[in-house]
């Protein structure tokens, strides 16, 4: 069963200005060209990602060089994203590309000046073409507020970069915040009446499984309020360790809850063979280990969900957000 796919996170830029000898087009990553050309995936978000040190911001631009030389180099193969690209997806023969940043550490290290932060975001905006989202933090704590692993809210620092980013079409994210963080977040953008839509890029349900990377139905609710999209992960630690299967029971939990036009695809792909703790490995489990895997998954889900429904998870809901967003 072949749709359009929207997939709002991966981590192919981190891929290419990390290892060496990695390309677009390799099958080292399960989101290389190729799967993504298999799995009928037409639209892609790639992260700029980078953890909380003193070169953030330099790993980050890096990032911005890899992805215009993607779009550079393989013209044939992928475009930069817009809303045309997305009004017309069902008949794109490309792969349209956005960034995000991953991590507002790549944005400001611990002693970036404001001139310095604000300058880099205006850079990357400008390089890019846009922005889909921001995330503010990572697994850990950063000068902007705390990540999942983390009890630390929203800082002032956080509360700086929202109203910064308020109007310019750009969402926040939800997947790394600390439900504290989350907290803040939500109540500064509602308190000051800020313009920013609210996704969760690559995130489960806690009540499926229960782990600090996933969101709270309460937290998921808010999303679907605001309009937003939640995108599912495939990575197994946040799906339930041992079972497979519980893909989909966090896909039907999304539409049980409500998020009937929010729910989508955030797989979270990334290179996975330099990572040192091998308690991890395998990250994916085989029915969703790459982006090629996309018809499979439609197919089971077609059991238990209709067309319309199956649509609106594969790319709809997306293109919705997006097209309302972007204007």
């Amino acid at each position: 069963m072949t749709y359009p796919i929207i997939d709002t996170h991966c981590d192919l830029l981190s891929y290419l200005a990390k290892v060496q000898g990695a390309a677009p087009d390799s099958r080292d990553i399960p989101c290389g060209l190729p799967y993504l050309k298999e799995g009928n995936v037409k639209m892609q978000v790639l992260a700029i990602y980078t953890d909380v040190r003193p070169e953030s911001m330099d790993i980050a631009y890096r990032q911005v060089g890899e992805f215009k030389a993607l779009l550079e180099n393989h013209k044939e193969e992928v475009c930069l994203a817009d809303r045309g690209f997305l009004a017309t997806i069902e008949q794109q023969k490309k792969i349209g590309l956005v960034c995000a940043i991953e991590n507002a550490a790549g944005l400001a290290n611990e002693t970036a000046k404001w001139s310095d932060i604000y300058q880099l975001l205006d850079k990357i905006i400008a390089d890019t073409g846009r922005l889909a989202y921001i995330s503010l933090t990572h697994h850990t704590e950063n000068r902007f507020g705390g990540g999942n692993y983390t009890d630390v809210g929203l800082k002032d620092d956080g509360r700086k970069l929202l109203d910064y980013i308020d109007g310019k079409k750009i969402a926040i994210d939800l997947s790394h915040t600390s439900d504290l963080l989350a907290e803040g977040i939500l109540e500064h953008l509602t308190t000051n009446s800020l313009d920013i839509p609210v996704i969760a890029s690559h995130s489960n349900f806690r009540t499926i499984w229960d782990h600090k990377r996933n969101i709270t139905d309460e937290f998921a609710k808010e999303i679907i309020h605001r309009k937003g999209i939640v995108g599912v992960n495939f990575l197994r630690a946040f799906l339930d360790d041992a079972t497979p299967e519980r893909l989909f029971d966090h896909i039907k939990h999304g539409f049980a809850i409500g998020a009937e036009d929010c729910i989508c695809f955030g797989a979270d792909f990334f290179y996975t063979k330099d990572f040192p703790d091998k308690s991890r490995h395998p990250f994916y489990f085989p029915l969703a280990e790459n982006a090629s895997n996309y018809p499979s998954l439609m197919e089971s889900l077609s059991n238990d969900l209709p067309d319309m429904q199956l649509q609106k998870l594969a790319y709809k809901n997306c293109q919705r957000f997006f097209k309302e967003t972007w204007v």
